[in-house]
C-alpha cells in the first residue's frame, strides 16, 4: 500500500505510532460535551445555547465552531413550535354558564355535545380544525378544517355537519370553551 501511495514504510509507521495532538484531544472532548448537552436538552439546544453552556463549563469556543462540530456529529436542534391561541374569551358577547362542571359523561345520544378548535401548523401556515363530539359515544359528529378562525369557517360549519349526522333532541347541552366563535350572535342564533 505504501508503494502505491508513494510513501516510505518507515514514514507510515512513524505517523501511525505518533500520539494524538492536544488540539485533537480537546476537539474530541468538546464534541463529547456538545453531545451530552444536546441530548440533556432533549435535542432542543442549537449552537448558541450549547456555546453558552460550554462557556459556563469553562471552554473558550466560538458559536461557529460549535455549529461546525454539531454538523460533523449530525446534531440539529428540534425547533419547538410557538403556541397558537385559538380562544378569545375577551369579547362582549353573552357567555352561558358552565353546566357540565367537567362531568363529561352522557347516558344517551344527543344529550351532550362538546366542541373545540385546535390548530395544525403546515408549511403554508396554520389550519384550524373544529370538532364536535357527542359525549355518549365519543364520536366526532361534525368537523371543519379552515384557513381562518371566523364563526362561519369554524364552529358554524362544524355545527351544520353535526346536525346532518345526528338528530337534535330537546335538552341538548352544548359545551365549548366560550370563545368568540361559539358566543357570536350568528352561532347562538343558529343553535
Amino acid at each position: 500500500m505504501c508503494t502505491v501511495l508513494k510513501l516510505s514504510s518507515s514514514g507510515y509507521y512513524k505517523w501511525k505510532s505518533r500520539p494524538f495532538s492536544q488540539k485533537l484531544l480537546l476537539k474530541e472532548k468538546i464534541k463529547k460535551q456538545i453531545t451530552s448537552i444536546y441530548f440533556s436538552s432533549k435535542q432542543r439546544y442549537g449552537s448558541p445555547r450549547i456555546t453558552f453552556e460550554l462557556h459556563s463549563l469553562g471552554y473558550k469556543i466560538s458559536r461557529i465552531t460549535v455549529a461546525k462540530y454539531m454538523k460533523e456529529l449530525g446534531l440539529r436542534s428540534k425547533l419547538s413550535r410557538k403556541f397558537k391561541v385559538t380562544t378569545n374569551s375577551k369579547h362582549n358577547y353573552l357567555v352561558v354558564e358552565n353546566v357540565l362542571e367537567r362531568n363529561f359523561i352522557a347516558e344517551k345520544p344527543a344529550q351532550v355535545w362538546v366542541s373545540d378548535i385546535t390548530y395544525i401548523q403546515t408549511k403554508e401556515g396554520f389550519l384550524y380544525l373544529t370538532t364536535m363530539i357527542d359525549l355518549h359515544d365519543r364520536k366526532i359528529i361534525g368537523w371543519s378544517l379552515s384557513n381562518g378562525m371566523s364563526t362561519e369557517e369554524t364552529s358554524l360549519a362544524a355545527w351544520k355537519m353535526a346536525v346532518k349526522n345526528r338528530k337534535i333532541i330537546d335538552g341538548l347541552i352544548f359545551h365549548s370553551d366560550r370563545g368568540i366563535q361559539y358566543a357570536s350572535k350568528k352561532f347562538v342564533n343558529t343553535i
